[in-house]
């Protein structure tokens, strides 16, 4: 799906469909998302190890494929922003933001870059441009992008409406592993506490047309997350789906060579993933 698409039909009320890659690399893979169905991939540069080069790479190879493609920032430094921009993204995902300041430069370099330094600070601060000719030509540069906000912990929960009312927001993002932990529950997403905390922040985006992100692991978890409303659907990652499939597909397997030889023994899926 085209990011003109993705915006149009989240804004509409409806979901969208997609995972994140961490693992994932080369080319090759190309023909995999082709035939993956997904509406939109978020490309992780926060926990996973790529240089600039690579993630131009990655992206070129996802949009090829008429998907959607955000970059995961690795802060909340604008820096980020302006080089996931550089290397074809259609849009960020900024992690961890707690400031306003930190929103407002974030989103406003998604929609004024290339304006650098004086010039970047006076549009963002007072709407004033060079010219009206440069506002117009941002505006159309721009236009299709992608800025989601990460509200990963309870600090960012408690200011929520100031956040979304600082910039031109077009998601919110929820990393449990990192929300769980601020809130004093590790990792326990079926908690109350956290799944109440959830619910507060997809209701609370939904009322200013925010639809939230939640990147949940399991199916269990993602069915909860879209049970509670959130629309944009970010299930797994490469290296999650790739595991789950590898002990379903090889469970069976074993099974059948059982009934058909003897001898085989069942093995116990271990859950391998980090958090991420």
């Amino acid at each position: 799906m085209q990011p003109a698409k993705l915006k149009a039909t989240l804004k509409s009320g409806k979901p969208a469909f997609g995972f994140m890659i961490f693992a994932i690399e080369g080319l090759r893979w190309a023909r995999m998302y082709a035939g993956s169905t997904l509406d939109y991939i978020i490309v992780d540069w926060e926990h996973a190890s790529r240089d600039r080069q690579r993630l131009s790479e990655i992206i070129g190879s996802v949009k090829g494929e008429g998907i959607t493609c955000i970059v995961r920032t690795p802060s909340t430094d604008e820096t980020y922003v302006a080089m996931a921009l550089d290397a074809g993204a259609d849009g960020v995902l900024v992690p961890y933001c707690e400031s306003l300041e930190e929103v407002r430069k974030c989103a406003n370099k998604l929609r004024l870059h290339p304006l650098k330094g004086e010039y970047f600070e006076r549009a963002s601060m007072t709407g004033e441009f060079p010219s009206e000719k440069t506002r117009e030509y941002l505006h159309a540069r721009h236009a299709d992008h992608i800025f989601i906000m990460g509200v990963e912990s309870e600090p960012a929960v408690n200011r929520l409406d100031e956040l979304l009312e600082c910039a031109e927001i077009d998601g919110i993002f929820v990393g449990p592993n990192d929300l769980t932990t601020s809130l004093g529950i590790p990792d326990e997403v079926e908690n109350p506490k956290y799944l109440d905390v959830l619910k507060h922040v997809i209701d609370t985006g939904e009322k200013h047309g925010v639809p939230t992100m939640v990147h949940q692991q399991t199916m269990e978890a993602s069915t909860k997350a879209i049970e509670l409303g959130a629309r944009w659907v970010l299930h797994s990652s490469d290296v999650g789906i790739l595991l789950k499939g590898v002990q379903t597909d090889f469970a069976q397997l074993r099974e059948i060579a059982g009934a058909r030889f003897g001898g085989v023994e069942a093995r116990e899926a271990e859950d391998t993933l980090e958090t991420i």
